[in-house]
């Protein structure tokens, strides 16, 4: 059942509150496997604004963790040691998504910026707008939304 984002939902007593927080869970960060941490962290930075949170060096990986001011959810960059050749994405990976305020402002930059996104797009439900998007891929290949916030998509 889909449970409204806000509103009564929020307002809950103390002890409520203490009950939902136990089984309520909070998505916190998403991991994607890339080959050259440089060329990753340079291309969310100048594509999202992403900083380096904290990085965490092992004996065969290294754990990237970016984020923004915008959101306290993480991109968790897995670098393997020793891989050498590009990941096989697969026909299971979607896609990340981010939400902007001007999306035609974004497309000129990620542009000028040679980040090579593809065209805007407008997806329409029952003659409505439901999304205005544009895609944009990673130097892993891993596609990313980047929408107009509007609508569910803020």
């Amino acid at each position: 059942m889909l449970r409204p984002r806000h509103g009564m939902a929020g307002r809950t007593s103390g002890s409520r509150r203490t009950e939902r927080a136990r089984r309520v869970a909070k998505a916190i960060h998403t991991m994607i496997r890339v080959l050259d941490e440089a060329r990753s962290v340079t291309f969310y930075s100048q594509a999202f604004g992403l900083e380096i949170a904290d990085r965490l060096d092992f004996d065969g990986f290294t754990l990237v963790y970016m984020s923004n001011e915008e959101s306290g959810f993480e991109l968790e960059l897995t670098v393997n040691k020793g891989q050498e050749t590009p990941y096989d994405i697969g026909n299971g990976y979607g896609h990340l998504a981010f939400s902007v305020g001007n999306l035609d402002a974004e497309h000129k930059r990620f542009v000028e910026r040679g980040l090579n996104p593809k065209d805007i797009k407008d997806f329409m439900r029952d003659g409505a707008l439901l999304a205005r998007f544009f895609f944009v891929e990673d130097p892993d290949g891993y596609k990313i939304e980047v929408l107009q916030r509007h609508g569910r998509y803020q």
